[in-house]
C-alpha cells in the first residue's frame, strides 16, 4: 500500500467511527487478520523500533490493519514508500491455540559407606516461558467475548461518546511477530476484548495466534505456546512518539 491509499484508508475509518450501522457491515465479530512469512519479513526488515504500529483503515470496502515502518526513535520512516497490510476476512479453517509446558523431575536417594540408604527425595522443576506467551485460556476467553460482545462495545462507544474511545490504531511489541524458534511460518490475529484494570473498561485488543514447522519442539523446563501477548489500542494506550494519542 503507498502512502495516499494509506492516508485514504485511515480517513475512512476515522468518518466511521461515530456511525455504529458502518462499523457492524464492516466488522464481522467472527473475522481474522492474516500475516505470511513473507510479510512478517518485511515488517521486521522495515521497523527498527522495538514497537511497531498497526492503524486501521479502509481499503477497498473493508477493514485493514496497515504496519507503519518506525525509525530507531519511534518515529515514522519517510524513507520507505510501501506498507505492509493485512484485510479482516472470515476464517477458513479451524483455528487451533496450543500450549505446551514441559517440566523435569529430579529424583535423589544417598547411600552411606555401607550402602544403606539415608536420604530419598523427589523434586520437580516447573516450567519457565521463554516467549511473551499468554495463558491459553485467558486469550480464548477474550476472543469468545469479543465474538459475543463486540458489537455491544462498538454502539455504546457509538452511541455515548462519539466514537472519540474507539481504537484507530495498535501498539504490538516487536517481539510478538518476530519470535525467532521455532520459526514462524504465518500469523493469525484475532480482535480480543479485555478489561483493564488501569481504564476501568473493557478495552480491545488484537491476540496473535501463530504457526511454527515444529511447535512441540522444545526444551525441558519450558513452555511452547502460539499465542502471543496483546496489543494494545490507541486510543486510550498510545505510546509511539510521533503519533500520540
Amino acid at each position: 500500500m503507498n502512502e495516499n491509499d494509506y492516508k485514504l484508508a485511515v480517513a475512512e475509518w476515522g468518518r466511521c467511527l461515530s456511525d455504529y450501522s458502518k462499523i457492524a457491515n464492516l466488522i464481522p465479530t467472527n473475522y481474522i487478520f492474516e500475516l505470511s512469512s513473507e510479510q512478517i519479513d518485511k515488517i521486521k526488515q522495515q521497523n527498527k523500533y522495538v514497537d511497531v504500529c498497526a492503524e486501521v483503515g479502509v481499503y477497498n470496502g473493508a477493514v485493514v490493519l496497515i504496519f507503519l515502518p518506525l525509525d530507531s526513535q519511534g518515529h515514522i520512516d519517510k524513507s520507505v514508500t510501501e506498507y505492509q497490510y493485512t484485510v479482516l476476512c472470515p476464517l477458513k479453517y479451524d483455528l487451533r491455540l496450543q500450549e505446551t509446558k514441559e517440566f523435569s523431575i529430579t529424583k535423589n536417594a544417598v547411600l552411606s559407606g555401607n550402602l544403606t540408604k539415608v536420604d530419598d527425595n523427589t523434586s520437580t522443576s516447573f516450567p519457565v516461558s521463554e516467549q511473551p506467551v499468554l495463558d491459553q485460556d485467558i486469550a480464548v476467553e477474550a476472543i469468545e467475548r469479543w465474538r459475543n460482545e463486540g458489537m455491544e462495545w462498538f454502539f455504546r462507544e457509538c452511541n455515548e461518546f462519539g466514537g472519540e474511545r474507539v481504537f484507530r490504531r495498535f501498539y504490538i511489541p516487536m517481539q510478538d511477530l518476530t519470535h525467532p524458534y521455532p520459526e514462524v511460518i504465518g500469523i493469525k490475529c484475532s480482535f480480543g476484548l479485555r478489561y483493564n484494570d488501569i481504564y476501568q473498561r473493557m478495552l480491545v485488543t488484537l491476540i496473535f495466534i501463530s504457526f511454527h514447522e515444529m511447535l512441540q519442539e522444545g526444551n525441558s523446563e519450558s513452555i511452547i505456546s502460539n499465542t502471543y501477548d496483546w496489543a494494545k489500542p490507541c486510543p486510550p494506550v498510545c505510546r509511539i512518539p510521533e503519533l500520540g494519542s
